[in-house]
């Protein structure tokens, strides 16, 4: 937690750095704000500042109409127990605990129950319960504000199990049922619908874009200078989504079948384009460093390019084994048209999805291995699906210590894949595949693991593949 004059000073000057690390409690109106918010800042002994919107609702207050609590970016983890805190909050933000509670969100990240509860309510002033509890009603109100779903849809999409207590949740935490909480705009229900997301700090898309451009699938997605637009499969529904920069924030537009899955959606693209990193922490570091500091000048704020799928991740990095990146997207456009399913009703230049483990677990090695494949390789392929259908294999941002343990099980992985892996899929922020030729091209010399620029070596890799692209190395 911040100290109370850095807080005030914060809420003074409206500094959008510290968007999402704090929040404010006004106690003249009841009403809970992001230190950014545009209305009249309160006086000072009107102030009050809690770790999270958890803690802030556990103290009665209810969150702000004008800057909307639950668009602010996420406490970004920078010390070992705020790292482990933050993986646990991406994960129920994610709905880690409706889906399978705390006990397994214990388990996957290789501590007890007991031992997460301590640390949430150290870093958050809130347990797991509530910071999940909170959510969904953030999530709730965002739907309802957002989207043209009907309250039945929106109950179970924030990750109430039935009306009757989201509508009395509701009443009770906001004085008000769901019903007379709509926004004034009339919402139509139509094939898309767009959210925003703040990220925090500034934000320069830019290098996000060429990341994915340059590993873009035929079909599976689109990328632009501007955009980011791919198909996705989420749970039983089958839809697509576009992401590209606002004004101020990420627009985020969903197909109108995904709606129900708003909740983990918004968790899982937050992570996958970084929007919640404390790049002035990251920068300094790397900025200090001899190797990095001309990379840092002339480019600050890149941040690292995550992934919408984990296992799709798994599977393209195994694939990219030894290869080039135009080798590994070659390959897994065979491995689309052979085993992907068809989107009806897509936008143009989006028709397939990438292949779900259940298909590929069901083909089996000797069909995966005739796209062009090694045996051996097509057989990891193949474990990789049956461990993620089964449940084996636990690829969610956050997972870390579990998913790197999964994926060592397997045969055919090797540190390369695991750390990118890690660095894409599971959000670990100092992952770094150190074998890899393109860092090694961009370094001049093997063997380099840059122990100095722990905890952020993902951050490094990130800025030395942008390095290599320019020089027109092969990556």
């Amino acid at each position: 937690m911040l100290d109370t004059e850095t807080c005030h000073a914060a809420c003074d000057a409206k500094d959008r750095r510290f968007d999402g690390r704090f929040y404010v409690g006004v106690t003249s109106t009841g009403v809970y704000c992001r230190c950014i918010c545009s209305a009249r800042t309160p006086k000072r002994e009107n102030r009050t500042f809690w770790p999270s919107a958890a803690a802030a609702e556990g103290a009665g207050f209810r969150p702000c109409l004008l800057c909307r609590p639950e668009r602010a970016p996420g406490l970004a983890p920078i010390d070992a127990p705020a790292r482990l805190a933050a993986q646990a909050y991406v994960r129920i933000e994610a709905g880690a605990l409706e889906e399978h509670g705390l006990e397994t969100l214990a388990d996957d990240l290789g501590i007890t129950s007991r031992h997460l509860r301590r640390v949430m309510n150290a870093q958050f002033g809130a347990s797991p319960i509530e910071i999940a509890q909170t959510g969904r009603l953030l999530a709730a109100r965002r739907l309802l504000n957002e989207t043209a779903l009907s309250i039945t849809e929106i109950a179970f999409a924030s990750g109430f199990r039935s009306l009757r207590r989201f509508n009395a949740t509701m009443k009770d935490r906001y004085g008000a049922p769901p019903s007379q909480m709509r926004g004034r705009k009339a919402l139509t229900r139509g094939d898309t619908f767009t959210v925003s997301l703040s990220p925090r700090g500034d934000y320069n898309i830019a290098p996000m874009l060429d990341f994915l451009r340059m590993r873009a699938l035929p079909g599976v997605e689109l990328a632009t200078k501007s955009t980011y637009a791919r198909v996705l499969r989420w749970g039983d529904a089958l839809g697509w989504l576009e992401i590209g920069m606002g004004p101020k924030a990420l627009m985020l537009t969903l197909s109108e079948n995904l709606a129900p899955h708003l909740r983990p959606l918004v968790a899982n693209v937050r992570g996958a384009f970084d929007l919640d990193a404390e790049m002035i922490t990251v920068d300094a570091l790397l900025g200090g460093d001899a190797e990095l500091k001309d990379d840092v000048k002339r480019e600050p704020g890149v941040r690292v390019p995550g992934a919408l799928d984990g296992f799709e991740t798994a599977i393209r990095a195994v694939l990219g084994q030894q290869v080039t990146v135009a080798g590994a997207r070659t390959l897994t456009e065979r491995l689309v048209t052979q085993f992907g399913a068809s989107l009806e009703r897509g936008p143009e230049g989006l028709s397939r999805a990438f292949p779900s483990a259940a298909e590929l677990a069901n083909a089996g090695a000797e069909a995966i291995a005739k796209i062009g494949l090694p045996r051996r390789r097509a057989e990891t392929l193949h474990h990789l699906a049956v461990a993620s259908s089964e449940g084996r294999l636990p690829l969610s941002r956050g997972a870390i210590a579990a998913g790197r343990a999964a994926l060592a099980q397997i045969p055919g992985i090797g540190p390369w894949t695991i750390e990118y892996v890690a660095m894409r899929a599971l959000g670990d922020p100092d992952a770094y595949p150190a074998t890899d030729i393109a860092l090694i091209n961009a370094l001049g010399r093997k063997g380099e693991t840059l122990e100095q620029l722990k905890p952020w070596r993902a951050y490094a890799a990130v800025r030395l593949w942008r390095r290599a692209a320019r020089k027109g190395v092969s990556t």
